[in-house]
């Protein structure tokens, strides 16, 4: 799964939509959560990097991490490739 190529991100959380003109905030995770997708990284990676940064335990990340990337493709902000 990637970041959709049309999305525009800032530094601060702000993640624009230009196709649909919806604009949406994040947080510090889900910034971290977004780089590691523009880098490549795979959801499992994901999960034992903030696991292990923000002390907690991994099937919560999991979990909140599948809804997040839920949300995403909701609103078309990251490709799913399968």
């Amino acid at each position: 799964m990637e970041i959709n190529k049309n999305i525009a991100i800032s530094d601060s959380g702000f993640i624009f939509n230009p196709t649909s003109g919806d604009s949406f905030s994040t947080n510090h995770i889900g910034m971290k959560v977004i780089h590691f997708l523009k880098e490549g990284q795979t959801p499992d990676h994901i999960i034992t990097s903030i696991t292990e940064e923000f002390d907690v335990e991994a099937q919560v990340v999991e979990k909140d991490l599948q809804d997040f990337f839920q949300m995403l493709e909701n609103y078309q902000l990251i490709i799913s490739h399968g």
